[in-house]
């Protein structure tokens, strides 16, 4: 479906609900068919109370239009395994963008980089982090067009309290903005 200015109008974000993990898993399921087709890093299954944890912890957001979940992802305040000596309690982390098959190519990711970076301000953070897995220059040139300035592919070190597929795949792009910039 694509985004008219009468869809755009009704766009909404909010928090996830616990109503929502069904759905949530659903949405990182179609994300998984999507990496397997595009030959990527494929994310493993998480476990529903993984999911209830974050909703719980108000880190899992929803892209509402009318009564559809377009999209979701993830935040969070930390992230030193990835970000290592640059975690310094400075930025959000979003993670694991996933958005609903009927939704795709409508560019969410303006969407949530706008969010971001007023949530980030919100929240006297002075950068808006993610980062992708492997070598995916589709998702380079998608995030760095969205604003996100591309810091290099680094190696990870520890990986133990990540979830499985970084093990599998330890070069990770970082990216970063400044919310007000």
């Amino acid at each position: 479906m694509e985004l008219t200015t009468e869809i755009h109008k009704r766009l909404e974000i909010k928090n996830c609900s616990l109503a929502d993990v069904d759905t949530v898993l659903s949405l990182y399921d179609a994300a998984m068919r999507l990496q397997t087709e595009k030959n990527t890093v494929v994310w493993p299954r998480f476990e529903r109370s993984f999911i209830e944890k974050e909703i719980h912890e108000e880190r899992q957001w929803k892209l509402m239009i009318g009564n559809d979940v377009a999209c979701n992802w993830a935040i969070t305040f930390e992230d030193k395994e990835i970000w290592e000596e640059r975690d310094n309690d400075d930025a959000i982390y979003i993670h694991r963008i996933a958005t609903n098959p009927g939704f795709r190519g409508n560019r969410f990711i303006d969407i949530i980089v706008q969010w971001a970076r007023t949530y980030a301000l919100s929240k006297g953070k002075k950068f808006v982090r993610l980062d992708t897995l492997g070598n995916n220059t589709r998702l380079i040139e998608h995030y760095t067009s969205a604003g996100f300035n591309f810091l290099g592919i680094f190696k990870l070190s520890n990986t133990q309290n990540l979830p499985e597929h970084y093990h599998r795949e330890p070069n990770c792009c970082l990216f970063e903005m400044e919310p007000n910039n």
